[in-house]
């Protein structure tokens, strides 16, 4: 069993945070998942979460703790209930200061965790706590679902779900409360601009697309448009066959549009960069003990073809690991504006009560070795969207086209390349 890895926001969204057992040259051995729940005390449960913090955790100051009297100080006291043993946890794991890691009840990670994306059903909203206000704010609105027709934005607030105030609420209770039968409707009220905006919206099961892709001709070339909305298992075998085809219809170019994706599973970013690049460092990862692994090109690209990328705001882990790349090994001219910067790796675990706990284990730098923590990754060329222009970009599905100023900006720099080619 290889460990669960992945580079992705402190986001947890209602279709894409994928638990599954995965292959990584970054992985490390780790318990398996519990038949069944088991019976711990709730003293048992709360030294089995500090005994993996105490492991693992990429930080070997722990934020500056104690951490062997943080263990006497939580193993010392007296517990009536598992709830007592939860928030002991999450009170102990606040000590690290790290948003990342984090702590997960049963019913909480039964909730994201997702065998197949097909056997969702929810609104289709990527939510994140903003660091700054502690407010639920919404990432992105995946394409085709309820959210993003019924007109839900990137950065709105989510104050209410069904009259119910998010103040306080943690990501998972939000998404749990989003849940519900197909059919169903919930109501959201959101933040936007200083106005309150109230959206009915409709439950449906997602059935979701990790890539598409579509020729698209212009009067000087022929344009292969590819939109990755996620680094999940399914992927990697679907870049692949996109770029395979558009090969075989023989394009001049490509055009790779990263927005709104929140990241995934390491192994996912690594080998989706190796279709692109053929020689150099994809990423490289610092551990508690500083030690470096790199993943390099295997000189397996699927095409050498010029490239332009989209980025956004909401670009972020392993989405930036696969633009720094190309940026970095002058694979691609990025177009857009700055990525949202999260560079932490995180290991899932299950415990053994059914409860989980997502552990920051590594950093990841960019070829180069920057840390793009909080900065993020400039693209080569900016190009801002108002609200205005989203919201209108909505209501006339105009993303990817020549009426997206972003998209129509990523065409001209691409048509350059070409013509240099």
């Amino acid at each position: 069993m290889k460990q669960n890895l992945l580079v992705t926001t402190a986001a947890v969204t209602l279709t894409t945070v994928v638990i599954t057992a995965t292959s990584s040259p970054f992985s490390k051995s780790i318990a398996q998942q519990p038949q069944s729940p088991l019976k711990q005390s709730p003293t048992q449960l709360i030294d089995e979460v500090w005994q993996i913090v105490n492991r693992e955790y990429v930080d070997s100051t722990f934020n500056g703790q104690d951490w062997q009297a943080v263990r006497q100080q939580y193993l010392n006291r007296s517990y009536s209930s598992s709830q007592d043993a939860y928030r002991a946890i999450r009170e102990m794991l606040q000590k690290l200061d790290d948003r990342f890691t984090r702590f997960m009840e049963p019913e909480e990670f039964k909730a994201i965790q997702v065998s197949s994306a097909e056997d969702d059903v929810g609104v289709g909203l990527q939510l994140d706590i903003n660091e700054k206000t502690k407010e639920i704010e919404v990432i992105s609105a995946i394409e085709d679902t309820p959210a993003i027709n019924a007109g839900i934005l990137p950065k709105d607030v989510l104050l209410k779900i069904d009259g119910r105030s998010t103040k306080g609420m943690s990501t998972t209770e939000a998404v749990r409360l989003l849940k519900g039968e197909p059919g169903t409707a919930v109501v959201l009220t959101v933040g936007r601009a200083n106005k309150q905006l109230e959206f009915k919206i409709t439950r449906q099961r997602l059935k979701l697309q990790p890539v598409r892709y579509q020729l698209q001709e212009t009067p000087s070339s022929k344009i292969g448009y590819i939109r990755l909305t996620e680094f999940s298992a399914n992927a990697v075998t679907e870049m692949q066959q996109a770029i395979k085809d558009l090969e075989n219809k023989q394009v001049d170019g490509y055009i790779l549009d990263l927005r709104s994706n929140p990241g995934g599973l390491l192994f996912s970013s690594v080998d989706i960069a190796r279709m692109w690049i053929n020689k150099g460092t994809i990423v490289s990862m610092v551990d508690r003990n500083g030690e470096i692994e790199r993943e390099q090109a295997n000189g397996k690209a699927l095409t050498n073809k010029p490239l332009v990328a989209i980025v956004n705001e909401g670009t972020a882990s392993g989405t930036e690991i696969l633009a720094g790349a190309l940026q970095e090994n002058q694979r691609a001219i990025l177009v857009g504006v700055k990525t949202l910067g999260y560079n932490t790796i995180q290991s899932v675990r299950w415990l053994e009560d059914g409860s989980g706990l997502a552990v920051t284990v590594a950093k990841w730098r960019t070829p180069k070795g920057r840390d793009i923590n909080k900065s993020g990754i400039i693209p080569n060329v900016l190009v801002n969207l108002t609200q205005a222009q989203q919201q209108a970009m909505l209501q006339k599905r105009s993303f990817g086209t020549m009426a997206d100023p972003q998209y129509s900006k990523a065409v001209e720099k691409l048509t350059q390349l070409i013509k240099k080619n």
